[in-house]
């Protein structure tokens, strides 16, 4: 299976926001050397607003982070990125996962509901190396890497990183997540850290792929501990931070959308002074 090409590094953020950006801004971040817009939030099936990003750029792929089986069915999905594809031809990655049980009442058997949502997608002539799955613990991990290009992590470590690409072997796309905040000082970028963390908190799915990278029930519990946060959340200087990104890459990942927590109007400014130390440019 071919890899995706979304280059060594691209941008996280919830889909919503990205409507905010301007073309001007949108081809800043192309310019800047970053491959791919990654889209959060559980978007609807329709992905309509996907096109809009790709229309200002010429190379900029934009991939979802993720749609959710419960919320977004795979019929019209598969609609959906067949759509974009005939538009803009291998500039779209589907990522999809099951979320957690805690936001939806009908969530059952996930890892067969996931198995059932990746046959549909099969059905509908979604290629397997269009497509990634959101993948912590082993078991999706490994169906990640059978069923489509392989796993998108989320909340994780270099640690987690270098465990997936042990586990799938040298194939597998391995495209972790990565939160930062721009300062060097850590009772700012803490209680940065704390807030885009604590929804989190509550959920097993995350919970218990901390508990296996060695976090306690005490660094996990409200509102997380200092270690927990600066695990989860580079900061610092710029090289600093660049250094624990490229940490994942150091452990395999073939790319690293990194999540700057700033709001959009500050965020072009935030990437650009990233982008030397990445080697971006």
């Amino acid at each position: 299976m071919t890899k995706p090409e979304l280059g060594r590094y691209g941008v996280f953020g919830l889909y919503w926001t990205w409507q905010k950006l301007s073309p001007d801004q949108l081809r800043a971040i192309e310019d800047l050397g970053y491959g791919a817009i990654w889209a959060g939030g559980s978007p609807p099936a329709d992905l309509s607003w996907v096109e809009p990003l790709l229309e200002p750029t010429t190379n900029l792929k934009v991939a979802t982070g993720i749609v959710n089986i419960w919320t977004a069915e795979a019929g019209p999905v598969s609609e959906s990125f067949h759509r974009i594809e005939r538009a803009y031809p291998g500039r779209f990655l589907l990522g999809i996962g099951v979320g957690h049980p805690e936001a939806h009442a009908e969530y059952q058997k996930p890892y067969d509901a996931l198995n059932d949502y990746l046959d549909k997608l099969d059905e509908h002539g979604v290629p397997e190396d269009r497509r990634v799955v959101a993948a912590l613990g082993p078991r999706v991990l490994k169906l990640s890497a059978r069923r489509a290009a392989g796993p998108h992590p989320y909340l994780t470590t270099p640690e987690h990183t270098a465990r997936a690409r042990a586990l799938l072997g040298p194939d597998a796309f391995i495209a972790p997540e990565h939160k930062a905040v721009l300062t060097t000082d850590a009772h700012e970028a803490r209680a940065t850290g704390r807030k885009a963390l604590d929804i989190y908190l509550n959920l097993t799915n995350y919970r218990n792929n901390w508990k296996r990278l060695g976090f306690t029930d005490e660094d996990i519990a409200k509102p997380g501990s200092d270690r927990l946060v600066d695990a989860m959340v580079a900061y610092g200087t710029v090289d600093a931070i660049a250094n624990r990104l490229k940490e994942h890459r150091d452990a395999g990942a073939d790319h690293v959308p990194v999540q700057v927590l700033t709001g959009p109007d500050k965020l072009v400014d935030a990437l650009t002074e990233l982008a030397g130390p990445l080697g971006l440019r």
